[in-house]
């Protein structure tokens, strides 16, 4: 019998008041930066403001290299069997290709459908995304594979290479676990660092205000509110696509595993402005495994999807990479057969997973697609270029939703997942903003 967490305390607690809830905090930051950066451009575009918000996203990646170290050795060197790892893993990668598919399919059905490339009157400059070409062409799949071992160890934490932590871990977790009871000082060690650094994170939560605000100053102000106009029909017809595939897809799936995409939505709504303000994914990475952890899912589970996720699970990713090269396709008069669209989705389900880690991934990732499929196409990326900021906000938004439902899903699939966490936290029972506390009694 699954014993129930002792969360009468937490539900009895008064709740924050509203001023002090974190989202309503990011939220008001997110509108008083854009106010500034309309209103007072030039203000905005001080490097200062820009700081604001780099600073605060270098602080989150200052700590996600030994969070997701400590959790991945903590749950694997916990785990007796070593097939269970390898079984999470096999799992979690089948679902991540066939939610991704749906990702590229539903790009592809609403780009023809709707078609917001048709019509357009712009002309592409080839001298803008050349950078971004070349990088593109570079990018091959043995370098992809290459690139996951680090050259040192030390190498890993100091560049905060996801995939290379992760390798790292992964192998320190399953050596670990060998040591048996030689290793129990060591993992209970581990675990410490782990509790402690999460603490750190609810230190830097603190600043998320400031860096939502000056991110979002320095984009209204360098871009100007017009830049959001110019491509308005693409950039609707790609939020509107996001939404419906976390509705639809990500719904049924969450459905089918018991819970409420919406509640669930609710629940992380937190790391989801946060992602809004400083449009970086990994911004919301250590709090939103923390969160998923008090939901109810592995321990275990957790380290491993979510970090590969980060990789291997882009759905915004995939749909913008779909989307755009259908609206390239169109507004350049450029017609793409059936069977041009299916190699789209074969080459597009390579290359999200080539450019992983590298700044500006997604539109990378769009060059190495229309490279592989029409080369004729790539000068016409610049015709998006001006907006991929804004398109960027919704990938990492998306992307961040789709691995916080992967961990939930998996953890469910291996039957590892508390109900009555979940329940108590998609149900507001406890107060899921208050990682101080959880940090604390963790």
């Amino acid at each position: 019998m699954t014993s129930i967490p002792a969360t009468g305390h937490a539900a009895s607690a008064p709740r924050k008041p509203l001023y002090r809830q974190l989202y309503v905090q990011v939220l008001t930051a997110i509108v008083l930066g854009g106010l500034l950066g309309w209103l007072s451009p030039e203000l905005a575009k001080n490097e200062w403001i820009k700081a604001m918000g780099d600073g605060f996203v270098k602080l989150i990646k200052m700590a996600i290299a030994p969070i997701i170290f400590c959790t991945v050795v903590s749950g694997i060197s916990h785990i007796q069997d070593a097939k269970k790892v390898g079984r999470v893993g096999i799992k979690a990668l089948f679902y991540f290709e066939v939610i991704s598919t749906f990702a590229l399919v539903i790009g592809l059905l609403v780009g023809n459908f709707v078609q917001p490339g048709v019509g357009f009157a712009g002309k592409p400059d080839a001298a803008a995304v050349a950078g971004f070409a070349k990088q593109a062409g570079e990018m091959k799949s043995i370098d992809f594979v290459m690139h996951i071992i680090p050259d040192t160890v030390v190498g890993a934490f100091s560049t905060g290479d996801i995939l290379q932590v992760l390798f790292f871990a992964v192998l320190f977790g399953f050596a670990l676990m060998a040591l048996g009871e030689r290793g129990h000082t060591l993992r209970s060690t581990i675990d410490d660092v782990a509790h402690a650094m999460f603490g750190v994170i609810a230190i830097i939560m603190k600043a998320a205000p400031i860096g939502a605000f000056g991110a979002m100053a320095f984009t209204i102000g360098r871009y100007g509110p017009q830049a959001l106009g110019n491509l308005l029909g693409l950039i609707a017809t790609f939020y509107m696509t996001a939404a419906l595939f976390i509705i639809v897809v990500l719904g049924s799936v969450a459905r089918i595993a018991g819970f409420s995409i919406f509640k669930f939505i609710a629940y992380i709504k937190d790391e989801l402005l946060i992602v809004l303000g400083t449009s970086s994914s990994e911004s919301a990475l250590p709090q939103l495994m923390e969160k998923l952890e008090r939901l109810g899912c592995s321990k275990s589970v957790v380290g491993l999807v979510v970090p590969t996720g980060y990789s291997f699970n882009l759905d915004g990713t995939n749909i913008y990479m779909t989307l755009a090269t259908l609206f390239i396709a169109q507004a350049m008069g450029v017609h793409l057969s059936g069977w041009e669209q299916f190699v789209i989705l074969g080459v597009a389900m390579l290359t999200s997973k080539g450019a992983s880690g590298i700044t500006g991934a997604g539109f990378i990732t769009l060059a190495a697609t229309l490279s592989a499929v029409r080369p004729e196409l790539v000068p016409g990326m610049a015709i998006v270029f001006g907006i991929d900021k804004f398109m960027s906000e919704c990938r990492a938004l998306t992307n961040l939703t789709g691995n916080g439902v992967a961990a939930v899903v998996v953890s469910w699939w291996e039957g590892e997942l508390d109900r009555s966490k979940l329940d108590a936290g998609l149900n507001k029972q406890v107060d899921p903003s208050d990682l101080e506390t959880a940090v604390t009694t963790g």
